[in-house]
């Protein structure tokens, strides 16, 4: 019998090309096996070949999105694969969703089993755990060895046709997706064990999780706005020219602060946009369109507000994880309060 053909998506980083500074590389293809593929084929075994593996850069995928997808889907499918394996990416932001982007592109196209592996928090998940199987991983790629063979083993029974067990039997990430079974036991037999063990407060298992939702109450309305110090918050990419804190364009893992001091407008040759979720012509003539500043500056000389913070904070929304969002705002919110900031403007765009 003929071997199974696998292709493999990698980044840059696990194709061994480098880090940050080669995230702009473009797409390519590598016959056979390239770094953890080698992890793969191992655990795949005897009647699986690696036939190619592609590689691109985070920023290029994020930064030229259709045309890395068109590049990549061509690729692939010059290789006639019969499973893709997309990663895994771990809780690398970017890379996580790219891999989900051409794994549910290659789904799409081709119609073969495509399956990669995440962290939980990757932003990635929560986009495409809906479509594809997601093999639940550690966060870094200290564990690679146990993320591939999860993989391997959810992969192997994709090719054979096999029944996928449930997330906690098979380890990939839950998919919201309700399927009918049977079981040896009734359900109200099931729902009154669990209702004893939640009255005695002992561990249960819930057999219909619910969502949870992170709620802030609001605070109440200032006052007086004329005496208040007021800070610019943005979630759209406005950075220095030349951004010097290397934030990603797309599912940041950091945030900037810049200096506005002496300034009654973001000029473009002291700013720019680096968000990959929107039209950046636009905020790239007039960077005053996401961060206010010239209007900010009128209102203060006006009175209206007391002071204006001599600084903004800035980082990318698209993409980003909650997880990632929250440890954002629960570290420099800190150093607005110190600042004596009493309120926020949160602009985005």
């Amino acid at each position: 019998m003929s071997k199974y053909k696998v292709v493999q998506y990698i980044n840059q980083f696990f194709a061994q090309i480098g880090g940050e500074e080669k995230a702009d590389v473009p797409p390519q293809v590598v016959k056979g096996i390239v770094g953890p593929g080698n992890l793969l084929a191992a655990n795949l075994g005897p009647d699986y070949e690696i036939v190619a593996t592609v590689i691109c850069g985070d920023s290029y995928f994020g930064d030229n999105l259709e045309k890395a997808k068109a590049e990549l889907i061509e690729m692939i499918k010059d290789n006639n694969p019969d499973l893709f394996v997309a990663g895994p990416a771990f809780n690398a932001g970017r890379y996580g969703v790219a891999c989900g982007t051409m794994a549910k592109m290659v789904l799409d196209e081709l119609n073969i089993p495509v399956i990669t592996g995440m962290y939980k928090e990757n932003p990635g998940v929560d986009m495409f755990k809906k479509d594809l199987y997601i093999v639940e991983t550690e966060i870094s790629a200290a564990k690679m060895k146990n993320a591939m063979e999860k993989i391997a083993v959810l992969a192997k029974k994709m090719i054979n046709k096999e029944e996928i067990g449930s997330p906690a039997a098979e380890g990939y990430i839950e998919r919201d997706i309700r399927v009918n079974y049977f079981n040896e036991r009734r359900g109200s037999e099931r729902a009154v064990e669990m209702l004893l063990k939640k009255i005695k407060k002992e561990e249960f298992k819930t057999e219909y999780p619910m969502p949870v939702f992170d709620r802030v109450d609001p605070l109440p309305a200032i006052k007086d706005i004329s005496k208040v110090k007021v800070a610019v918050v943005t979630s759209g990419g406005i950075v220095p020219q030349g951004n010097p804190d290397r934030i990603e364009s797309s599912s940041a893992t950091k945030y900037g602060i810049y200096d506005i001091t002496g300034m009654n407008s973001m000029s473009k040759k002291d700013f720019m946009t680096i968000h990959g979720g929107y039209d950046r012509a636009f905020v790239t003539e007039n960077p005053n369109l996401v961060i206010p500043l010239d209007v900010l500056r009128d209102l203060e000389r006006e009175g209206v507000i007391g002071e204006l913070c001599n600084y903004f904070v800035s980082t990318t929304g698209t993409g980003t994880s909650v997880g990632n969002a929250k440890g954002f705002g629960e570290e420099f919110s800190k150093k607005l309060v110190a600042d004596g900031v009493g309120a926020v403007l949160l602009v985005s765009t």
